[in-house]
């Protein structure tokens, strides 16, 4: 029997195109054309000698064969990727100092900062979750070499427009959003909070009385009190926990900007690779901008 070697580029359009849902969006991710992803998609078909994916309504989902397909690809182009982060900085050592918001705090930290710890032993990171002033700050006195914020309108030199996210309303599961005969709960960071300043110049245009139900310091406090029924929130739906959902009908809210600050306009290699493992999983978490 032959052996089956697949193709890693043909796998990655396969995986993007399924995390993005949408194989069309995954080629303008990757830069190729929807027919070149088509026929990808095809050879893989070949290969496997199975449909990895099957018509459901207007879309495509995978098959039971496509899932096992997935998962394995998945896995394959991390291992071939930390591999190749491994073999162009073998002999990086030092230090990098990364600040971030905590709504990327899980995702990051355990996929990007993992592996590139993996990839770079030698190589000490030091990472701060903090709110959005506090990385501006420490990054504007030096103490931090990337932050990874929300665009507060802050000019600082070295920033990169990373995605631009819808802000939402958030409520826990089964959430009814009517307060008609009541001021609408709601939970928000303490002041100053630029989604917060968003939620509530949003419900006084639209007339809708409002009162501060809950207050926090952390975002794990946020959700905790949405979860507990205490209000709603906004927030993008970045790192949005499962028993949390995005509510209807409510009113309209902007678009915020993500950004990757970084300390020097040409920073040394081991700041360079870490923002390019960062942007690599930043590309996977979010959708197409």
């Amino acid at each position: 029997m032959r052996q089956l070697n697949f193709d890693l580029d043909v796998l990655r359009s396969f995986v993007i195109g399924i995390e993005l849902g949408s194989f069309a969006k995954a080629a303008d991710r990757l830069g190729r054309s929807t027919s070149a992803v088509s026929a990808q998609l095809k050879k893989l078909e070949a290969q496997v000698d199975l449909p990895i994916l099957s018509k459901s309504g207007r879309g495509l989902v995978l098959t039971p064969r496509g899932e096992t397909l997935f998962s394995y690809a998945k896995r394959l182009l991390e291992l071939n990727d930390e591999a190749a982060t491994a073999v162009r900085g073998a002999d990086l050592a030092g230090c990098v100092r990364l600040g971030l918001q905590e709504d990327f705090g899980e995702s990051l930290l355990s996929e990007a900062l993992g592996s590139f710890a993996r990839a770079h032993p030698h190589v000490r990171i030091e990472a701060r979750v903090a709110r959005n002033a506090e990385l501006l700050d420490l990054l504007g006195r030096g103490l931090l070499d990337l932050a990874l914020a929300w665009d507060s309108g802050q000019g600082l030199a070295y920033g990169q427009r990373i995605a631009e996210l819808p802000m939402c309303w958030i409520g826990r599961q089964g959430e009814v959003t009517d307060w008609e005969d009541e001021p609408l709960p709601l939970v928000a960071f303490e002041a100053p909070c630029l989604m917060r300043n968003a939620a509530t110049a949003a419900l006084d245009r639209d007339g809708i009385a409002w009162r501060l139900a809950f207050s926090s310091s952390s975002l794990s406090g946020i959700w905790a009190a949405v979860a507990a029924g205490l209000g709603i929130t906004v927030r993008t739906s970045a790192g949005l926990p499962a028993r949390l959902q995005v509510l209807a009908g409510m009113p309209e809210l902007p678009r915020i900007g993500l950004l990757l600050h970084r300390r020097q306009a040409e920073p040394n290699a081991v700041v360079r690779q870490l923002e390019t493992i960062i942007l690599e999983k930043l590309g996977q978490l979010l959708p197409v901008r």
